[in-house]
């Protein structure tokens, strides 16, 4: 058997393929709780969002299977049309009538009881669009305008239609998924330095450039100078988390989700699971990520070849910055900005697409170098 023949499934898959699953098993039992009463009140079902998510769950799962399944050099094939229809979806949730606006923000595709949010499919085909170009390129990545185009300009694309909608969160996602992977390809350090330097004040500018943006980096700052308005999100996530203690409340038995904590089973279903689950709960989902970041920068370490190398370093560091955003806004240590948690939170798109990328890491690990 050759060194890069699909081989049948080893400890390293296994291990990852559990722990995905594992996390979005608890995923599911903890929307269940976090979103009943909101469902209820709703759509006068208690199941509803759970019942949505389970659908997700299904189809992540077959994608997952199919991804696994299927060489991940092939994939080149699709980097074209991949990249293009992620923005030509993202083109069409601006234009009035297509895409549905909810809470000032329009980032969903709607076709009967199914929502799609492009913007989860853009960070897959991101991953795959870089790390073909920086597998092409080569060593010409050290030379500045070799690595910048056409990379940044279409990064740059990417990150001003997700700010459009606007999704500032998204897109410190987008653009940090980039900066892994050209410090994964071997881009200079100064390079790397100078467009983060540029990345990171063109962020802080957007944060203040609109009310609500402001306000979230103030009652980050100071949530009890306002704690019934701009610091009340924050405020009842960290009251969530410290009243849960070490072992929680009980399974099912949160008190925030009664209307008190905003976007439960979404944005802050960590906050419910500190509740209901302790610090206990937390820790063992905190770890699940440490493993199966762990497991991804193993099977890239081992890839057969850079595209397999520069795809799963990609894949991994996408859900890791997101886990770590996420985890960190409910704790009150960064701003909110409304990333979900990975395999966890509420969201059919984002649980596809992530599982997908989990696929893509499996076909990585089947021919992985001995």
């Amino acid at each position: 058997m050759s060194a890069t023949a699909p081989r049948r499934l080893g400890r390293a898959n296994v291990l990852l393929l559990a722990t995905a699953v594992t996390l979005t098993a608890v995923g599911l039992v903890m929307i269940l709780s976090a979103s009943s009463v909101e469902a209820y009140q709703r759509y006068g079902s208690s199941f509803m969002f759970f019942n949505r998510q389970v659908i997700g769950a299904a189809a992540g799962l077959v994608a997952m299977i199919v991804a696994s399944s299927v060489d991940y050099r092939r994939i080149r094939k699709f980097v074209a049309p991949m990249l293009l229809v992620s923005v030509g979806l993202l083109v069409a949730v601006l234009i009035p009538g297509i895409g549905q606006t909810r809470g000032g923000s329009s980032r969903w595709l709607v076709a009967g009881p199914f929502t799609f949010q492009p913007s989860e499919l853009v960070k897959l085909a991101l991953v795959i669009y870089v790390a073909h170009l920086l597998d092409r390129k080569g060593s010409k990545i050290a030379d500045f305008k070799e690595m910048a185009v056409p990379l940044l300009p279409v990064t740059a694309l990417v990150c001003l239609l997700i700010i459009a909608q606007p999704d500032l969160g998204t897109m410190i996602v987008c653009a940090g998924i980039v900066f892994a992977m050209l410090f994964l390809a071997g881009a200079r350090w100064k390079h790397i330095a100078a467009l983060a330097a540029v990345g990171l004040l063109s962020v802080a500018a957007l944060a203040f450039s609109e009310g609500y943006r402001r306000e979230r980096v103030f009652s980050f700052l100071d949530p009890w100078a306002d704690p019934l308005d701009t610091g009340y999100q924050n405020i009842q996530g960290q009251i969530a988390l410290g009243s849960g203690g070490w072992l929680g409340v009980g399974l099912g038995e949160s008190r925030q989700k009664w209307s008190y904590i905003p976007n439960a089973h979404t944005d802050f279903i960590f906050a419910i699971v500190g509740e209901e689950l302790g610090l206990v709960g937390t820790m063992s989902i905190l770890l699940l990520f440490l493993f199966l970041l762990y497991l991804g920068a193993r099977i890239a370490r081992k890839a057969p070849d850079k595209l397999g190398f520069l795809i799963g370093g990609g894949v991994t560091a996408w859900i890791g910055m997101q886990a770590l955003i996420n985890m960190s806004a409910v704790a009150g240590l960064v701003p909110i900005t409304g990333v979900p948690l990975p395999l966890i939170s509420f969201g059919g798109s984002s649980l596809v697409f992530t599982m997908t990328g989990i696929g893509i890491l499996l076909s990585i690990a089947r021919r992985a170098r001995k």
